[in-house]
C-alpha cells in the first residue's frame, strides 16, 4: 500500500543553522533515501522551497483567486514529502520514523487513495 510522509518543521530552526549543519542533515537525507531504496519501500519524494515561494489557488464561484504565501498558518511548515510503499500503517509509521527531520519536526503519515478508473 502506498503512504505519503509528509515532512513538516519550523523553517526557522533550518535558517538558524550552519551551513555546515545544513549540509549534514541533507547528507542524512539522502542516505536515508538510498536505505529505503535497497528496502524497495522508496516510491519518490522532492524537498520543497521555503515557504516564502508559495502561492495558493483558490477557485471561487468560476473565478480564480491567487495568493502569495501558504494556505494555512501555521508553526510547521511543510519542507517535502516521500512516496513509501509499505505492508500497512504501523509499516509506514516505522519508516517515517527513520526521516532525518523528523527530528525537527514531526512526518504526517497518511494513506495515499487511488481514484476510480476513467469512464
Amino acid at each position: 500500500m502506498k503512504y505519503v510522509a509528509l515532512v513538516y518543521y519550523q523553517e526557522s530552526l533550518i535558517e538558524a543553522m550552519t551551513e555546515q549543519q545544513w549540509h549534514d542533515l541533507n547528507q542524512e537525507c539522502i542516505a536515508g533515501v538510498e536505505r529505503l531504496c535497497a528496502e524497495g519501500k522508496y516510491i519518490t519524494g522532492q524537498p520543497l522551497q521555503p515557504v516564502t515561494t508559495a502561492t495558493t489557488v483558490r477557485v471561487r464561484n468560476g473565478e480564480t483567486l491567487i495568493s502569495d504565501g501558504p494556505f494555512a498558518e501555521t508553526k510547521e511548515q511543510l519542507a517535502g514529502f516521500y512516496l513509501l510503499d509499505a505492508n500497512d500503517l504501523d509499516e509506514a509509521l516505522q519508516l517515517a520514523s527513520r526521516i532525518p527531520p523528523a527530528r525537527l519536526g514531526s512526518i504526517e503519515v497518511r494513506p495515499v487513495r487511488e481514484l476510480p478508473p476513467k469512464d
